[in-house]
């Protein structure tokens, strides 16, 4: 128990943010594959891990469309032959190297989730076949 006190919460943000596989986590943190998967399925950390992702991947989405509106907001500006906010174009200016971070971050994510997804199907699969945890 005093384990779970511990280490629970490190293991679970470790799972979900940093997206690290359970023997990772278990190397980490000096536990046992076998209590961090008994972690991971009493604390929901696959649905926790999902939504962890689907929040990032809104939030590259809203900055995109952000960025689209306000360039259009501008171009509108420059086409009726107002005078641009330099602050509006400062803004623009900032968020689009944003959206090349989020997008890469999403990658990133993407090809790491596939390689522990194919871990986790391995060790499963090795662990029936020779009764090994």
């Amino acid at each position: 128990m005093a384990k779970k006190h511990l280490y629970f919460n490190e293991a679970e943000r470790l799972y979900v943010v940093e997206q690290c596989t359970i023997s990772e986590i278990a190397s980490r943190l000096k536990l046992g594959e076998k209590t961090v998967r008994l972690w991971k399925e009493e604390g929901d950390w696959e649905r926790k891990r999902a939504q962890f992702l689907k929040e990032k991947q809104s939030l590259s989405e809203e900055l995109f469309v952000f960025a689209r509106k306000l360039a259009r907001s501008i171009m509108d500006d420059w086409d009726r032959g107002e005078k641009v906010d330099t602050g509006r174009l400062y803004a623009l200016a900032r968020i689009l190297p944003l959206i090349m971070k989020a997008k890469d971050f999403e990658t990133a994510i993407a090809e790491k989730k596939e390689q522990v997804n194919i871990e986790e199907v391995l060790k499963k699969a090795l662990s029936e076949a020779f009764g090994e945890s």
